[in-house]
């Protein structure tokens, strides 16, 4: 027996500063709900599980980003079903203006009543709009730019390849009225620049033409004179792009175009004659058309919107799931350890006290 070194004390006082360590790590992670509160704890963990905390939090904002889009669409369907009832309105006071009992001021009143109407679909396109951007102006169409400031690219379709076209030239006069009139065998565009082989002036409404071609390929141009040698460029860009992913690129472009009365062909609408009443007619109804394809194309934003918004929450729940087992304690099983750590400080402590007492036996023997 030795007095000098109390080797029992310091093997029990070793293994209660273990058994404290381990103590302590288990409170901690009972009070903070953690498995991992130090990268020291699981240094491959940390480093998935905030990766994935990123990923989390990426998706409930792509979430909201998803829920604000839907608002978006929803405002401008609203507004359209607006104008919608609106053309349904302008056709009823067509039809009755084209028929022969009616008499020249009992036109005149009904084309008043156009005119009211046709202001305010005017000031729907102008006025609608959601967090201050408006929506139905055509700020948010795909946009194309020409190298004539007499032609502005007014649409094109979403079939039609991004690049550049050319147009020999496309000549125009003016009717009675000074209204510019574009004969469509004035219009040459080069095939060789771009258009398809089978491109047709499709539609000439007032200064607007439109060219179109297999597979869903349409331009339409706004001509205010004379042109020749004209370069089309569209950019395939302008629409509003809505972030509905947690990584770069996961976003849906949302086209809204332009609903004016120019774009619709009734600007110039008039029901003050017979004639100008039947010619009215055909005019509202594709008015009403090109509506009802606005519509349908917001629809299908919509649609998919709502599909991408439980597809997120989906990969949400299931990302947190797999976060909660690297990142959670279970609880249970921690409360074991933490009973058992309790169990071996009190058993460490009485043995540490045990050691100590050791060297004072010694004494026993110098009696």
């Amino acid at each position: 027996m030795r007095v000098g070194t109390n080797i029992s004390a310091m093997t029990a006082n070793n293994v209660l500063k273990k058994t404290d360590n381990a103590l302590t790590k288990s409170m901690e992670r009972l009070s903070s709900g953690l498995k991992v509160n130090h990268a020291k704890d699981n240094p491959a963990g940390v480093a998935i599980a905030k990766r994935m905390n990123s990923q989390i939090n990426g998706l409930s904002i792509a979430g909201d980003n998803a829920a604000d889009a839907i608002s978006v669409i929803e405002t401008a369907d609203g507004a359209l079903g607006e104008i919608h009832a609106i053309l349904q309105r302008m056709n009823e006071l067509a039809m009755q203006a084209s028929t022969g009992t009616l008499s020249d001021s009992d036109r005149d009143t009904l084309d008043s009543e156009i005119k009211q109407l046709k202001e305010e679909i005017s000031r729907i396109s102008k006025t609608t709009d959601f967090n201050g951007k408006h929506l139905l102006d055509g700020s948010f169409d795909l946009k194309g730019y020409t190298s004539d400031s007499n032609v502005k690219v007014a649409y094109y379709s979403d079939e039609t390849p991004i690049g550049k076209y050319v147009i020999n030239s496309i000549t125009t006069s003016t009717d009675a009225n000074g209204n510019i009139v574009i004969d469509p065998v004035d219009v040459d565009f080069d095939q060789a620049g771009g258009f398809d082989s089978t491109a047709i002036v499709s539609k000439i409404v007032g200064d607007m033409v439109t060219i179109s071609a297999t597979g869903g390929f349409e331009v339409t141009l706004q001509v205010k004179g004379d042109v020749s040698n004209l370069t089309i460029d569209l950019t395939g860009i302008g629409a509003m792009r809505m972030q509905i992913g947690a990584n770069e690129g996961q976003a849906l472009a949302i086209r809204i175009p332009e609903t004016s009365l120019r774009m619709m062909g009734i600007e110039d609408l008039t029901v003050g004659t017979q004639d100008a009443a039947q010619d009215a007619l055909k005019s509202i109804n594709e008015a009403i058309n090109f509506i009802s394809s606005v519509r349908a194309r917001l629809g299908a934003y919509q649609n998919r919107l709502e599909s991408a918004s439980e597809s997120l929450d989906v990969s949400e729940e299931n990302m947190t799931s797999s976060y909660s087992r690297i990142m959670d304690v279970d609880m249970a099983s921690e409360m074991t350890q933490y009973t058992t750590q309790q169990v071996l400080i009190q058993a460490g402590t009485n043995m540490l006290a045990q050691a100590n007492e050791r060297p004072q036996q010694v004494l026993q023997l110098l009696q």
